[in-house]
């Protein structure tokens, strides 16, 4: 088997912080010892994956809306996201277990292995910082949100004029009726028009996310 450090790519100065992320509670109080185990770096780990996922999608995606950004975090960072990724790296033949809790599978039980997934990500912030832990992080969550931004994106714009062109003589146009905020934070807002006839509006940090913001709303009032 190979040690678990050579598979996440990253050398432990402190040891005994891997061993504490890869000790599940169960393991610890069979031995009788006073011996550390992982619940309190999984709440660590909790947040620093939260931030560390909220700063990339926040650069990497500036087209979408603060609703949608939630959404993808959540995705991100949910406890099946989190099996997935630790099933990548077989995490769960790493955790240390009961006798009892290894017969009944707990190391492919979903809720054991993502908490040792979060265990670990708080275990090498603490022994490295916060660029390693977030490169481990982000091995496995860029590919997703690649993923996401394939099968999620809608373009509403094109959804709208596919619509509208069903009737011969409609006519479409975007326009910016606003903008605020200074030159390296604008916020814009569009306003779609059907025969100079306001049907949606909307709000967006580029003149193209407010134009899509625009047509989704024009969408949801016509029932799409």
């Amino acid at each position: 088997m190979k040690d678990i450090q050579e598979v996440i790519g990253y050398t432990f100065k402190d040891q005994s912080l891997l061993q504490q992320a890869l000790t599940h509670s169960s393991y610890a109080h069979e031995q009788h010892k006073n011996m550390k185990y992982n619940e309190r770096l999984e709440f660590l780990g909790d947040a620093v994956l939260s931030i560390v996922v909220s700063d990339y999608i926040y650069k990497h995606c500036p087209d979408l809306p603060e609703g949608e950004l939630t959404k993808l975090r959540a995705s991100l960072v949910c406890e099946k996201s989190l099996f997935d990724f630790a099933k990548q790296i077989d995490l769960g033949s790493y955790i240390r277990l009961s006798n009892g809790e290894r017969r009944n599978g707990g190391n492919k039980r979903p809720s054991i292995v993502s908490d040792a997934f979060e265990a670990l990500i708080a275990a090498i912030y603490l022994d490295g910082g916060v660029e390693p832990a977030s490169r481990h992080i982000l091995r496995f969550v860029i590919p997703e949100i690649e993923n996401h931004r394939f099968h999620s994106f809608k373009d509403y714009k094109t959804s709208l004029q596919e619509i509208i062109q069903k009737n011969p003589g409609e006519k479409l146009e975007y326009r910016l009726i606003g903008s605020s905020g200074p030159d390296h934070d604008k916020h814009f807002k569009v306003e779609v028009c059907l025969n100079s006839n306001v049907i949606g509006r909307g709000g967006g940090r580029s003149k193209k996310e407010a134009e899509q913001q625009a047509a989704r709303e024009a969408l949801e009032l016509m029932g799409y």
